[in-house]
């Protein structure tokens, strides 16, 4: 089985309405549609663009403010999925529920059907200047190409739930991530290549990049988007299958071979998976069946 996936390097500037954040979404993804891809994946925060409309009493609207765009980002990716018959993962958008912030990854289907999942891990900047809640439960997603799942940024530097996820039946990871300087674009992107050799799965990251300079947090971004594989014979020596250019307005495409996968996981040069020391600590695929 293969599947096409593409992953934007999304541009963020100032806009004047939810019309241009809507064109600007639909030129990547009919770009990724001109690649015959199958996913796209945008990135964390994207959707903070939207604070620099403003209004008329301040030029930015602040994070409490974003979730009142949520009915309109879910419509026009719904829609977006639906004219295309491409699987979306929109970034994460921040919804409130019951009270508090979350930010959510979207999953939107070719036949509109929409999923979510929760961020799980907060870092302090979420947590001290936008009070924002950690998601309290793990999904995997069945899609007609094969079972994904949507761990955004900071997630992915912590092994545990990646673990989880290939327990699951998970083999690709979609990472949406935004960070704002090399530290932390190279905790993301170091970590994404332990998480795929640990576990022998592909990694799909993506990041913003450009400036929202009357939006507080979102002035300086830092991001490159990549497709990680484990590193053995039958991949790229580096665990690389493509990566774009650092800091640009781009998109980047690659076809991802999970037969490759399996045979790995069997037969290759290391076999990570298999030779986890389940006797030391938990076996997370005996768990999940457990259940």
């Amino acid at each position: 089985m293969k599947m096409r996936v593409s992953a934007v390097q999304y541009h963020l500037h100032t806009i004047r309405s939810f019309e241009e954040f809507a064109a600007q979404c639909e030129h990547y993804i009919k770009t990724a549609q001109e690649y015959d891809s199958e996913f796209v994946l945008f990135p964390e925060f994207f959707t903070t663009q939207l604070l620099s409309i403003g209004s008329d009493q301040q030029p930015s609207l602040t994070i409490n403010e974003l979730p009142g765009f949520t009915d309109q980002y879910l419509n026009l990716f719904q829609k977006l999925a639906l004219k295309t018959g491409m699987h979306i993962i929109g970034g994460t958008h921040v919804v409130a529920r019951e009270g508090k912030l979350f930010n959510v990854a979207h999953l939107f289907y070719p036949n509109g059907q929409i999923e979510e999942q929760a961020k799980l891990h907060i870092t302090p900047t979420e947590v001290n200047e936008w009070n924002m809640s950690p998601g309290s439960e793990f999904k995997v997603f069945d899609t007609a190409k094969g079972r994904i799942a949507l761990l955004t940024c900071y997630d992915i530097e912590f092994p545990e739930i990646v673990r989880m996820a290939k327990a699951k039946g998970a083999d690709v990871i979609f990472c949406p991530s935004c960070t704002d300087d090399r530290h932390g674009f190279h905790r993301v992107r170091y970590t994404s290549h332990a998480r795929a050799i640990e576990n022998q799965i592909f990694v799909v990251l993506t990041g913003t990049v450009g400036s929202l300079p009357t939006v507080d947090f979102m002035r300086a971004n830092f991001g490159q988007a990549a497709v990680i594989t484990p590193n053995d014979i039958p991949f790229p020596p580096k665990g690389l299958q493509v990566e774009g250019e650092l800091n640009n307005d781009m998109l980047v495409t690659a076809d991802l071979d999970l037969s490759l996968l399996y045979e790995v996981r069997e037969r290759g040069s290391v076999t990570t998976w298999r030779d986890r020391r389940t006797d030391l600590y938990p076996d997370w695929e005996q768990r999940e069946k457990t259940f």
